[in-house]
């Protein structure tokens, strides 16, 4: 009765992961290059369950789900136009990198703007890099597509909502788009079907506990006073 406890209880602790997941994946709905995130879930090896008199195999038990590993996906999206003359996309592979106070990171969210010393800046302030490592001027509200550098980056890792880490391998074969942006890996119909199932399995489990604490209580206060 207590496993049953433990297996409920990682099972809804194994969807809250979820669930903040695809909210923030809902968040982020509109937020270009964004990449959703996706958790793996695994169940704890079984146990094999025999008679303790007879040795007879009864068969296995389940001892609950854990988050094995979550994954992002990096898949190119469509890319769309918006006609701003700082905007950038990436069609195809490779990544914008940009300057932080943590060393280099990479973006494929190419909104940018002039920051303060008249350099490409992404939406945090950050640098943008050029095909030379070096940081972009803006010349009369203008960046020619071809000095920005496209980085192949084939171990990235998601840092936050827009930049991943990683180690830059050479230039990458995506083509620079000026006035146009990367759309977003979220298609909101589909994460908010997700959610409501995901909802449904947490609900489920906290169910089950309730129904195992009920039972609990009645063989710990109604059984012990059944008259012998």
């Amino acid at each position: 009765m207590d496993r049953g406890l433990y297996i409920a209880a990682s099972g809804m602790l194994a969807q809250q992961v979820r669930q903040d997941q695809l909210a923030n994946d809902i968040a982020n709905a509109a937020t270009p290059g964004y990449k959703a995130d996706r958790s793996a879930v695994r169940s704890f090896p079984d146990m094999l369950l025999s008679n303790t008199k007879t040795g007879a195999v009864i068969g296995p038990l389940g001892a609950g789900a854990q988050v094995d590993a979550t994954v992002t996906d990096l898949s190119p999206q469509a890319v769309k136009p918006t006609s701003e003359p700082l905007d950038f996309a990436v069609q195809g592979e490779g990544y914008f990198a940009v300057n932080t106070a943590n060393g280099q990171r990479f973006t494929r969210n190419g909104a940018f703007t002039q920051g303060p010393n008249g350099t490409l800046v992404d939406q945090l302030g950050e640098e943008v890099l050029g095909q030379n490592g070096q940081p972009l001027q803006v010349v009369d509200g203008k960046v020619d597509p071809s000095r920005l550098g496209v980085f192949d980056v084939p171990d990235a890792k998601k840092q936050g909502n827009a930049l991943f880490t990683g180690t830059a391998n050479g230039q990458a074969t995506g083509k620079v788009i000026n006035g146009a942006l990367e759309g977003s890996g979220i298609e909101p119909t589909t994460v908010m079907v997700d959610m409501m199932a995901s909802m449904r399995a947490y609900e489920a489990s906290q169910k089950a506990i309730q129904t195992i604490d009920s039972t609990l209580d009645k063989a710990a206060n109604q059984v012990g006073t059944v008259p012998g």
